[in-house]
């Protein structure tokens, strides 16, 4: 099993091709925009102001300049044509593991490009949050190739080649940068295991819940849900080995498992957000052509969502 490399990514345009980010909530009307808008609002973006004329809607005056300067002027907005597709990805060193096809972080690598490659094609800016051992990169939404081609540097860059310690706090550490950055009408595209998920009414999460729509990626191996077979296995990371013996520890392994997929589906909850299960034994076109592809809309059942 080998890292990607950075052209591997770049090709991965050609299997993006025919897919699409349908918007999760739709407005009730629509822009002249390539997208329902996502906000409460009505879709616009602040251009400029000039001076009331005769038909402009009384509703955009903008009082303060009317009162400073002793005329009315009014407010002009242009249609947003381009959503910010925010993609947050978690390269933890733990990720370094994969007992079939592929590597956790090496999924997680492919279908960030994959994502990426898909949103610019749907005419989207493309940005991206990416926490790993080595700290978290920023990098701003943008359009077309300008966007996609240094995220996918960064990707190819940041993912771990070894095993490692965990970066206990970095998911939760990239939430917060986030954050403040997706605005209202954003769309955040968030993949990891969710192995160090905590709490999801707090921090981060929260902040994102009312503000941008948000899409789960949970990258997962088969063995973390079948348990270790019988006998004895050696496991863990660089300088912390021990000895596992399968009969003995399945059950606290099961029970462990439930608890993370449970959280896992209480964020999607949370979020009202569709969640994507990626395996590591498939590979990576197969899972999100499924999901984003034609008709993929009307095979999703309707979620329901409580208060």
């Amino acid at each position: 099993m080998i890292v990607p490399e950075l052209a591997e990514l770049i090709a991965l345009r050609g299997s993006a091709q025919g897919l699409a980010l349908a918007p999760q909530r739709r407005a009730r009307e629509l822009t002249a925009g390539a997208h329902a808008s996502a906000h409460r609002g009505r879709g616009l973006e602040f251009q400029e102001v000039r001076q009331y004329v005769a038909g402009d809607d009384p509703r955009t005056i903008d009082w303060r300049v009317t009162a400073r300067r002793g005329r009315p002027h009014t407010k002009l907005f242009r249609e947003e044509r381009e959503r910010p597709i925010w993609l947050l990805v978690d390269l933890d060193p733990t990720l370094f593991f994969g007992s079939r096809r592929q590597l956790k972080s090496v999924a997680i690598v492919r279908a960030a490009a994959l994502l990426a490659w898909v949103a610019a094609l749907g005419g989207d800016r493309v940005g991206a949050v990416i926490a790993g051992a080595g700290g978290r990169r920023v990098l701003p939404p943008r359009s077309r190739d300008a966007g996609v081609l240094p995220l996918l540097a960064a990707l190819h860059e940041l993912q771990p080649r070894a095993p490692g310690r965990s970066a206990t706090h970095a998911l939760s550490d990239a939430l917060d940068a986030l954050a403040p950055l997706a605005r209202s009408g954003s769309v955040v595209l968030a993949l990891s295991d969710f192995a160090a998920l905590g709490p999801v009414r707090e921090g981060g999460w929260s902040a994102l819940a009312g503000r941008a729509d948000c899409r789960l990626f949970w990258v997962v191996d088969p063995l973390e849900e079948q348990a270790l077979p019988n006998g004895l296995f050696r496991a863990g990371v660089p300088g912390r080995v021990r000895l596992l013996e399968g009969a003995r520890v399945r059950s606290h392994w099961l029970a462990s498992w439930r608890e993370r997929a449970e959280r896992v589906r209480a964020l999607a909850g949370f979020l009202c957000a569709p969640l994507t299960r990626i395996d590591t034994s498939q590979p990576v076109e197969e899972a999100l052509g499924r999901e984003l592809g034609p008709g993929a809309a009307r095979r999703r059942p309707p979620r329901s969502v409580t208060a």
